[in-house]
């Protein structure tokens, strides 16, 4: 069994610190492409070093490596450190190798944020499903070049209960950029009584209501939200700190509480003076397996 095969093991059998000892000894045997890929892969996602990582899987691809795994594993933490040129260049050769769902959607993610929208919509929509974030994002693209019809057709498609659904707040977000307002009221009314109440989307939806004259809704449920953050901020008065909740911790907390709760309080009068509650899109990574050997995904070790 090779050194690789038994890193394998011991990772499977969540021991973590022979895997990793074994990991480093087949780089130090064999400085290729499997070992550099895996050891990069274990610091990247079992480690949290990204530098070391990138270091590791930017050698494998210098030795222009026929699998894409490198590419893939390198293009996505290129996006994490938002290197969106260096990025876009490694994931096109991880394409090229070998078309991926997660290349195509990360490749997406770099020509957006390089305002390339009609490439990254496109990219987008070939490693969509019907109704989730890539699909979410391919329509976003659609809004942001004019394409207003096809992305409204698009929207009215999606279904809660298509496997990865978006979410029912991320489709109201997309109707209210539509300036659909009735159907962005539909879809965050679904929302309230399981979403998590932050301002983000809260004061949107207040927007949207207060579009379609349903201000004595608005009203309501700012109140709420104003009373929800009272509640927070009376219960963390009272919490107890410790070596993990320091009142340092405790403090930054207040603020945050109390400038939401000030956020709500101004929110109405804002939108009566033609404010209107950002939009706050972000860009969802996607990530696999990438380990040369891997059993559990039946990957091989790496051949050339």
């Amino acid at each position: 069994m090779s050194t690789n095969q038994k890193a394998i093991e011991c990772l499977e059998n969540n021991d973590y610190d022979a895997a990793l000892a074994l990991f480093r000894e087949a780089l130090n045997e064999s400085r290729d492409v499997q070992s550099l890929t895996n050891l990069a892969w274990i610091y990247y996602h079992e480690e949290g070093d990204v530098t070391a990582a990138i270091e590791l899987a930017q050698e494998a691809v210098g030795l222009n490596p026929t699998s894409h795994f490198p590419y893939s594993l390198l293009g996505e933490m290129l996006l994490v450190n938002e290197r969106w040129e260096e990025a876009k260049t490694v994931l096109a050769n991880s394409i090229r190798r070998e078309p991926s769902k997660e290349a195509c959607n990360n490749l997406a993610i770099a020509k957006y944020h390089l305002e390339e929208w009609d490439e990254a919509s496109v990219l987008f929509l070939q490693s969509a499903g019907p109704s989730d974030y890539a699909m979410y994002s391919h329509i976003h693209c659609l809004i942001k070049m004019g394409k207003t019809d096809e992305a409204k057709q698009k929207l009215d498609g999606f279904s809660q209960t298509d496997d990865d659904f978006v979410g029912e707040v991320h489709v109201a977000e997309l109707y209210l950029e539509l300036k659909c307002f009735s159907e962005a009221v539909r879809w965050f009314e679904q929302a309230w009584a399981t979403y998590y109440k932050s301002p983000d989307w809260v004061c949107r939806y207040i927007y949207a209501l207060i579009q379609t004259n349903a201000k004595e809704r608005a009203v309501e449920i700012t109140k709420e939200c104003i009373q929800f953050k009272q509640d927070d901020m009376e219960e963390e008065q009272a919490e107890e700190c410790d070596e993990n909740w320091t009142e340092g911790d405790k403090a930054t907390y207040l603020i945050q509480l109390q400038n939401e709760k000030q956020e709500y309080e101004q929110i109405i009068e804002q939108i009566s003076s033609d404010f209107v509650p950002p939009f706050q899109f972000t860009t969802s990574p996607s990530s696999s397996c990438y380990l040369f050997g891997c059993s559990r995904h039946d990957h091989p070790e790496y051949t050339n």
